[in-house]
């Protein structure tokens, strides 16, 4: 079995998981949270597929910091919801991108989770980086920004 790194982070978003689920599904509605949204104010975006629905894609390509990629909706259920990642620019790797989506009291506790396959490219950087702090961060805002959008 192939060695994997994942990163994982959650918040709680006063709304039913059904309230959330279509800014996860629908690539269109990720510019209104996506923590990387704003990185290249000239990013080239192209969609693809039914919003929302499995098989629908969105393809980006920007300056060196957005970097070029794209995602497939690979998932989509009430209160789940997994995305195919791939890059191809600053450099080509692949993850998986799951969000869950739990009832509790207070609303839903969303669990947004990456998971990445562990190559000799990742060690290596993992030596200088730690890729939880790094991307970690990001996930916290867009977290914030998710709920933000969808409690406003």
């Amino acid at each position: 079995m192939a060695e994997t790194s994942t990163i994982t982070r959650e918040t709680v978003i006063a709304a039913r998981p059904a309230e959330i689920a279509p800014y996860l599904a629908d690539f269109h509605r990720w510019v209104q949270w996506s923590p990387w949204e704003g990185q290249d104010p000239a990013l080239q975006r192209t969609y693809s597929g039914t919003p929302g629905a499995v098989g629908s894609s969105y393809a980006w390509k920007g300056n060196r910091k957005a970097g070029a990629g794209t995602m497939e909706l690979t998932r989509t259920a009430p209160t789940e919801i997994d995305v195919d990642l791939r890059f191809t620019a600053p450099f080509r790797s692949t993850s998986a991108a799951a969000f869950r989506l739990h009832e509790v009291d207070s609303g839903t506790r969303v669990v947004w989770t990456m998971t990445s396959p562990t190559n000799l490219m990742s060690r290596v950087m993992g030596v200088f980086i730690d890729m939880d702090k790094l991307l970690g961060g990001d996930f916290d805002r867009g977290l914030a920004k998710l709920k933000a959008a969808v409690e406003h």
